[in-house]
């Protein structure tokens, strides 16, 4: 996978777990009776938002809205009109073959998006989001590539290899 395509992997994963992230926010659906102190239910009451996916969630959003301008202004394309979260990564994903001619915006649209992909895994309760990759393994040729954000690594989970790749074959 080239360079270009690096930044792809992170805004699809976030695209694909900004919903998961959302419904996290409040999860009152899930339990409609929470239990009182001591034991029995208390009738009536709803889950309290919770606050470390709030967090996420505002800093996601910052952080997309932040990058999406950034893009167009290094790119000198004109501003769009606000938009929601995944329409925003969307729009960003369908400039990256422009953002890989630029050596100073690519790494820091791979940096950013990988950055919001691993506080989205976080919020969820992931230990690491693992994000498969296409292509196989220059080592054992298996379809076994996956990327781990939080490293910025690449490793190969096929057991009988286990090769960890640099982030050159991002």
């Amino acid at each position: 996978m080239s360079g270009d395509r690096a930044g792809a992997v992170w805004i699809a994963s976030l695209v694909r777990r900004w919903p998961d992230l959302i419904d996290e926010l409040s999860p009152a659906g899930r339990d409609a009776l929470r239990e009182r102190h001591g034991g029995g239910p208390v009738g009536g009451t709803t889950a309290p938002v919770r606050l470390h996916v709030s967090d996420a969630v505002r800093d996601i959003t910052d952080g997309v809205v932040e990058l999406e301008e950034a893009v167009r202004e290094r790119l000198g394309l004109r501003p769009v009109s606000p938009a929601p979260v995944p329409v925003r990564l969307r729009r960003i994903a369908g400039l990256l073959d422009r953002i890989a001619a630029d050596p100073l915006l690519a790494p820091h649209v791979e940096d950013e998006s990988r950055r919001m992909a691993a506080r989205c895994a976080r919020a969820l309760g992931d230990p690491e989001q693992l994000v498969r990759l296409p292509g196989r393994c220059p080592v054992c040729d298996c379809v076994s590539l996956r990327a781990l954000p939080e490293r910025a690594e690449i490793r190969c989970v096929n057991p009988a290899c286990g090769r960890v790749l640099g982030a050159e074959h991002s």
